[in-house]
């Protein structure tokens, strides 16, 4: 309902107008000077009082278009009434709801003065021409009410601008703290590659034309084929060095150090699963395709063996004690499908605040992939990573065909001009 009044203000402002014209006409039929309170059925309001009431009320519903101009047309109604010798309790509601209107909307020197001025003016109207003595209860309650209703006004509006600064802030501090992370991730990127090229640039350039030496050179020349290699060891050795050290800057401290082994793969799958089972997960693995064991791309049998590696170390976190998982891997087409499932009763998947998910789905993005991950139908869980593999193959052979011809024409082009 809060939602559809927001959207709707002029539809709510007509129901305030309804509600204080049926207070207004209620209030016209009772004597507030009873034995014990308000009596009823003992007056009756004239034509004019009904009239001015409408008038009144009506007027509330265009409060939030013009709220300076509704306050005076209510006032002026108002002040007619109380001429006219009618009661002001009723009537006076309507400047009421539109003085709190003006103190919600403007600023607060402009609700002093016009809640002020409206103050003075209903209060002495009452007090001096209408028909109750000036110190009766409803002359005071007109100045109470209208004071009332400057206050609450200027409170709303107080705390509407400073929910609002707070939002702002918030807003600008999120917007400055993006962009000085892409900026710091923007110098960082340009640092690394500098840092890089100025490593691989002269090393492998003189890897490059060593081994283009000792190529030409093997069959007449033997010994100045070993010199050339041995100078292709030796550049490579530093170019190793220095990779390592730049690599160093980018670890954190308490980072291991970089492994010396090969990156792990669907080879190793079997000790990966063996290690899950010793620590008190049971995995199935079906049987893998014989499209799968001739070979995948060095980088898709990566990330193939990470996305299972990353899925069962989230089952064995967040699926339960009782939880077994299931592990398939399937060439399909032109990709390669990873599955790994779990009975187990967790439901966050390992993504409650980590970045197992988030990282898994950035890994198979990078390659062209797509990973789909959540609760599986009738409990568990489901993680699946589809992987294209002739993409893969594609990059890998052209990457294989232009490090051919460069090594070729490093070969050739130099000692062909001498010969």
């Amino acid at each position: 309902m809060h939602a559809w009044l927001r959207a709707h203000p002029l539809a709510g402002d007509a129901g305030l107008a309804t509600v204080v014209l049926i207070c207004m006409i209620v209030g016209s039929f009772a004597d507030p000077h009873g034995s014990n309170g308000p009596v009823f059925g003992t007056r009756t309001p004239s034509a004019t009082a009904l009239v001015l009431v409408t008038l009144g009320s009506a007027a509330l519903v265009l409060r939030r278009r013009n709220p300076l101009a509704v306050l005076a047309w209510t006032s002026a109604v108002t002040v007619v009434d109380l001429l006219s010798g009618n009661s002001p309790a009723p009537i006076a509601i309507s400047p009421v709801v539109a003085l709190y209107t003006v103190a919600a909307h403007t600023d607060r020197a402009t609700t002093y003065r016009v809640g002020t001025a409206t103050m003075a003016v209903l209060t002495g109207t009452a007090m001096f021409f209408g028909d109750a003595p000036w110190y009766a209860q409803e002359n005071v309650g007109v100045l109470a009410w209208t004071g009332l209703a400057a206050t609450a006004g200027d409170a709303v509006r107080s705390r509407r601008a400073i929910v609002e600064s707070i939002r702002e802030r918030a807003e600008r501090a999120e917007r400055t703290r993006e962009e000085e992370a892409r900026r710091r991730v923007a110098e960082e990127r340009l640092r690394i590659a500098r840092d890089l090229h100025d490593v691989v640039a002269h090393h492998i350039a003189l890897v490059n034309v060593q081994a283009g030496v000792a190529a030409h050179v093997m069959d007449k020349r033997p010994d100045q084929a070993k010199e050339a290699l041995a100078h292709v060891r030796e550049a490579s050795r530093s170019a190793l060095n220095e990779l390592r050290a730049t690599v160093g800057l980018l670890r954190q401290s308490g980072d291991p150090e970089a492994p010396t082994e090969p990156a792990p793969g669907l080879a190793v799958l079997d000790d990966l699963l063996d290690a899950v089972r010793r620590a008190g997960l049971p995995v199935d693995l079906a049987p893998i395709d014989a499209a799968v064991r001739a070979g995948l791309p060095a980088a898709v049998d990566l990330a193939a063996y990470r996305v299972i590696q990353e899925a069962l170390t989230n089952v064995r976190k967040h699926a339960g004690p009782d939880a077994k998982a299931e592990v398939s891997v399937v060439r399909v087409g032109p990709n390669a499908e990873v599955t790994v499932i779990d009975n187990g009763t967790g439901t966050d998947g390992g993504d409650g605040g980590g970045h197992g998910l988030l990282g898994m789905r950035e890994r198979v993005s990078a390659l062209g992939g797509r990973l789909t991950a959540g609760p599986r139908y009738g409990g568990g869980f489901r993680v699946q990573a589809i992987l294209p593999v002739k993409t893969a193959d594609t990059a890998r052979t052209a990457r294989t065909r232009k490090a051919a011809d460069t090594v070729r024409t490093a070969a050739e082009g130099p000692w062909e001009g001498s010969a």
